[in-house]
């Protein structure tokens, strides 16, 4: 069963097809279908102690860690659960991302949505790529609190061109670790077709600022419409009265009218 189950799923990463190097795209197929598909580009910020110059007092150095384009990947795809995982630079670095789709009661009757429930982000401070001269290095784990990320609307799909960032508790100490999210593009459940999203659910802030860009645009609009209807009013006024006939002022000139 297990054999059949690994021949029925497959995970791809084509991140070599984004044109930003920063970007990554993996797709998840169970049963030669797309179950799961997240395009983003990533970076961990990792606070770590070094010694100091007298080699007795701690200071607190910062790793920047980019999500590697060469990560391996698995994935797991279910009616209300989906999970995606990546690891990279010989598992040193892994990143567990877990979904959930449920329902909550409005007045409008029961509405399902779909959100990002939990981030596990584990770390290797005796890898030397991105960690310099670490006290104790070993393995840590980086954890969400009661997390409720990305929350979409069931059906759809997560977009967010605008960094985001997630603050992790670490088993280091308990140092908070700052996932850099941008350019994201996610849906876990309800793909309508293979390698296809549905229609995107905008991040409030990318609305946000697409409202700012439209805004402007809109308020000309107005005012120029505005500038239209007014000069239109005097004209029509200025020919209906410069047709009408002029009474003049001086009494002298009535014997000349009639």
């Amino acid at each position: 069963a297990a054999a059949r189950l690994a021949a029925e799923q497959e995970v791809e990463n084509l991140s070599g097809l984004s044109p930003n190097p920063e970007k990554d795209i993996f797709v998840v197929r169970e049963n030669r279908t797309t179950c799961l598909m997240a395009e983003f580009a990533a970076k961990f910020i990792v606070p770590y102690d070094v010694w100091a110059s007298n080699y007795v007092d701690l200071i607190t150095e910062q790793a920047d860690i980019p999500l590697s384009r060469g990560a391996e990947m698995k994935g797991k795809c279910g009616t209300n659960e989906s999970e995606l995982e990546l690891s990279w630079l010989d598992q040193a670095y892994t990143l567990k991302l877990f979904f959930v789709k449920e329902g909550h009661n409005t007045s409008r009757g029961l509405e399902a949505f779909w959100r990002l429930s939990r981030i596990q982000f584990t770390y290797d401070t005796s890898e030397r790529t991105y960690f310099k001269d670490a006290v104790s290095p070993g393995k840590h784990t980086a954890s969400s609190h009661r997390l409720s990320a990305l929350v979409t609307p069931a059906g759809k799909s997560y977009e967010c061109q605008a960094q985001q960032t997630i603050s992790l508790i670490s088993s280091d100490h308990q140092k908070s670790v700052q996932l850099l999210l941008s350019e994201v593009r996610l849906q876990p459940f309800d793909i309508p077709g293979d390698f296809v999203f549905s229609e995107e659910h905008k991040c409030p802030v990318d609305q946000r600022e697409q409202l700012e860009e439209t805004l402007p645009l809109i308020l000309g609009l107005i005012l120029g419409l505005v500038i239209v209807i007014t000069l239109g009013i005097y004209h029509i006024h200025h020919k209906l009265t410069a047709s009408q006939v002029q009474i003049p002022r001086d009494r002298s000139q009535y014997k000349h009218m009639g």
